[in-house]
Order: structure tokens, then sequence, then C-alpha cells
């Protein structure tokens, strides 16, 4: 996946701001050593540091680390695959908000990499999208997709069921203290273009492989078929579906 870095935080900024009861819930401590994973441009790195953690930043996106590093010169951030990921000296905590759902390939591997990263009793405090996360926008796109005859793409997120992911970490050697899987209706004041905008940022990758002279058409498409559903008198909405969990290091 290839982030602009840039966009993402003009456009989309809601995602970091929608973090921060997840930082309460994580509640840093003076002197924990805290691992945000999934990071991206560091924004909740840097209120996780200003509780007086001292946080590391892994993102598997060189654009957003490099962005992170120009915003918060004083924190360390690094390029990091969350399925494949080590760490010097255990930490108290890992921490990781919208990110789990696009380490997609292997979710087991990243909880493997997760509890190796902890020390005995550490916690493990993240949200991602839960099962029925953006269900109008990747219908929409699923039927644009089909009707103008180009092969069905393949999603490249992973939206679990509370009992399921409830299920892989217990597996993984944690116990759960909390899961908690909630709408989240969530406004798209900069997307002046709805959904099709969303799609750009978020599932561009998709677009690889459509014909130059598709795309225009195919996302106007898009948008007629998710307005019903998602776009309202005051603008368009994301119909995100969340799951927020604390778990330990068993």
């Amino acid at each position: 996946m290839r982030w602009n870095a840039r966009a993402y935080d003009s456009s989309f900024g809601y995602v970091s701001a929608q973090g921060a009861p997840l930082v309460e819930l994580l509640d840093p401590q003076p002197g924990e050593r805290v691992l945000d994973l999934g990071c991206g441009t560091g924004v909740l790195t840097a209120e996780i540091a200003s509780r007086g953690a001292r946080v590391l930043g892994i993102d598997g996106s060189h654009s957003m680390i490099e962005t992170a590093l120009a915003q918060f010169p004083g924190l360390d951030f690094t390029v990091g695959d969350g399925a494949d990921f080590t760490v010097a000296q255990p930490y108290d905590a890992v921490f990781s908000n919208a990110a789990l759902h696009w380490m997609s390939r292997d979710p087991d591997a990243v909880l493997d990499c997760v509890r190796m990263a902890l020390r005995p009793g550490g916690r493990f405090v993240g949200e991602l999208g839960g099962a029925g996360n953006c269900a109008a926008l990747t219908s929409a796109m699923l039927t644009a997709w089909r009707e103008y005859g180009l092969r069905e793409p393949e999603l490249p997120w992973y939206f679990p069921s509370p009992a399921e992911y409830a299920v892989r970490l217990e597996r993984a050697g944690f116990t759960v203290r909390l899961v908690e899987y909630f709408d989240r209706p969530t406004p798209l004041d900069e997307c002046p273009n709805g959904a099709a905008d969303w799609v750009r940022m978020f599932a561009h990758s998709l677009l690889d492989g459509v014909p130059v002279g598709t795309v225009e058409p195919l996302l106007r498409r898009v948008n007629e078929l998710a307005a019903p559903a998602l776009r309202r008198e005051s603008g368009w909405m994301a119909d995100y579906v969340r799951l927020r969990f604390a778990a330990e290091r068993s």
C-alpha cells in the first residue's frame, strides 16, 4: 500500500483525532516504554509521548515515517512490517490505532510479533475496523467494478468480528480485558467528491489495474451507488464500524 502522507493528514486527519479515546484507554504513564504500531504520521505517538512515556513509532510506509520524523523530530520512528518486526528490549505496552486492519496478510503473525515485543503482563491496546466496516462503501465499489466488466478487486483489509479477534488474541497468548464493538459514522468533511475521494486515499491500489480512461467514470459510478446510503444534507459519511480492545500478555 502506497500512502500520500500529506493528503492523509490534510483530508483524513479524523483518523488520528478519533484515536484520542484509545490513548485514554492506554493511559500511558511517565517512564513507560510504548510501541505505536502503525503510527502513520506520528500524531498519536506524540500525544503518548506528551504523557511522559518513551515511544517508538513503527509504520510500513516510508512516506508516513518521513512525515512523522519531520513533524516530531524529537521522537523515534522507524519503518517496519507489522507481521515481521523485533525489538531490542521489551515494551510495557503496544498501541495501535486504525492500522491493524491493514495488516491483513497474516494477522496471527502480527499478534505474535506484538506478544514478543511486550514484557510479561504488558498490555496491548488497539482499535481497528470491525466486521461490517465500510460495508456500503465496499458494496458500491464492487458493484461498480462489475458493471464496468473489471475483475473483482481483492480488498486489502481485515475486518474481524469481536469473537474472532478475541479468539486470535487468546490463541496468541493474550488475556483479553476489554472488547468494544460499535458503529461510528464519520463525516467526510474534506472529501468534496465523497466516496470517490475515500477510494482514492484508502483503496487507491485497486485503481492500479483500471484503464486510465475508465478511472473517473468508475469513481463517479461508485459515488452514485454509495450516495443513497452515505450522502446526507450535511455531506458525505463513511460507514465505519470499530473494534476496540485491551489485552495483556499472559
